[in-house]
C-alpha cells in the first residue's frame, strides 16, 4: 500500500509506549498494533483525532504517501513467488 504510518516514529519521538497511547485514545493495543504495523485497512477520523490529541501531532506526521509501495503482506509473498520460478 502507499500509504504508510509512521505511528512507531511518533511514539519514538514522543518516548510514549504503544501500551500507554492505546489507554489514552480508547482502543486496544492490539488495534493500535495492526494499525502501527500497516495492516489497517481504515481508520476512524474520531481515532485519528485523538492519535493526534494524545501525540500532539498532526495526521501528516501519522500517515505518508510513497507512489508505489507494496502492502507488507504483498513484499512478503514476493520473494516466495519469485523463489517458485527459478524452481
Amino acid at each position: 500500500m502507499a500509504i504508510v504510518v509512521n505511528l512507531d516514529v511518533m511514539l519514538a519521538r514522543r518516548k510514549m509506549r504503544l501500551g500507554t497511547l492505546a489507554e489514552a485514545v480508547g482502543i486496544t493495543p492490539q488495534n493500535l498494533s495492526v494499525l502501527k504495523t500497516g495492516r489497517a485497512k481504515a481508520i476512524r477520523f474520531s481515532t485519528l483525532e485523538k492519535l493526534c490529541e494524545a501525540l500532539e501531532c498532526q495526521p501528516g506526521d501519522l500517515f505518508e504517501f510513497r507512489a508505489g509501495e507494496n502492502a507488507p503482506a504483498e513484499e512478503a509473498a514476493e520473494p516466495a513467488d519469485a523463489e517458485a520460478e527459478e524452481a
